[in-house]
């Protein structure tokens, strides 16, 4: 199925304070502390794993060739630097759900803004339990897809977090990297550069991205509120360097004040 989440304010509270004591003052994506953090591996229960984002990158890509979905949906692997040098959003996702071998599954997301903490929204996707007694979706592409509804006041913020919890199937974890590459109509806003570091097999783990937003000018300000959902993003995941997820997402900032 696919997500549409609705912003919401809170007040700050002990969760969102115990997820911000790891983060340093600045550019956290540049901090010296660049090393995954792990709890003690376990038997039982399964242990979930906390780690900081390990790296971040502007925009572009100095020295990266420009790339089409054409060119790559020919290739027989694409690899980070392929999705780094396109210039658009892609029409089409760039990899099938079953190349997802590693049974990697994003099960609970939150966003809040770093400045008061404030939670915008928050989403968990329902336990096996649950999800084993709803029908099987003909869509092969269902839960790739998310639709979020902002507020305008999201396009002023200057940092936020996003806190992903997922699990991993029975095979270690290498290498895993997420990029991320947010585009309004043909312009490229940002794009994102994390790695999430070694998650061993049958874990929980959560972590946490800090996103730098770009400064963005009042006239393109204005055009995304009044085009909702003509900002979109793809989110490339892999694995020692080889595409095993792609999933997509929409935006609208025209909800509220």
């Amino acid at each position: 199925m696919s997500y549409s989440c609705a912003s919401r304010e809170v007040g700050r509270n002990s969760q969102g304070e115990s997820e911000s004591s790891s983060k340093k003052a600045g550019n956290n994506k540049d901090s010296s502390d660049k090393r995954p953090r792990h709890s003690p591996a376990t038997a039982k229960p399964k242990p979930q794993l906390e780690m900081k984002v390990k790296r971040g990158c502007e925009s572009s890509e100095p020295g990266v060739p420009a790339t089409t979905e054409e060119e790559l949906l020919r290739k027989p692997l694409i690899s980070p630097e392929d999705v780094l040098g396109l210039q658009n959003i892609t029409k089409s996702y760039l990899c099938s759900p079953e190349e997802n071998v590693h049974n990697i599954d994003f099960t609970r997301f939150k966003i809040r803004d770093m400045a008061t903490g404030t939670v915008l929204f928050e989403i968990t996707k329902p336990h096996n339990a649950e999800r084993t007694r709803e029908k099987r979706p003909s869509d092969p592409n269902a839960g790739r897809f998310v639709r979020y509804q902002f507020t305008p006041a999201f396009l002023r913020l200057q940092q936020v977090g996003a806190t992903v919890e997922f699990t991993v199937g029975d095979t270690p974890i290498n290498n895993f990297r997420m990029i991320e590459r947010h585009y309004f109509r043909e312009r490229l806003l940002k794009s994102f550069d994390f790695e999430f570091g070694f998650c061993i097999p049958n874990s929980k783990n959560t972590c946490e991205h800090i996103y730098e937003f770009p400064a963005l000018s009042e006239e393109i300000i204005q055009e995304m509120i009044l085009h909702p959902y003509e900002t979109q993003s793809d989110s490339f995941y892999f694995v020692d360097s080889k595409l095993v997820m792609h999933n997509k997402a929409d935006y609208s900032y025209s909800g509220g004040p």
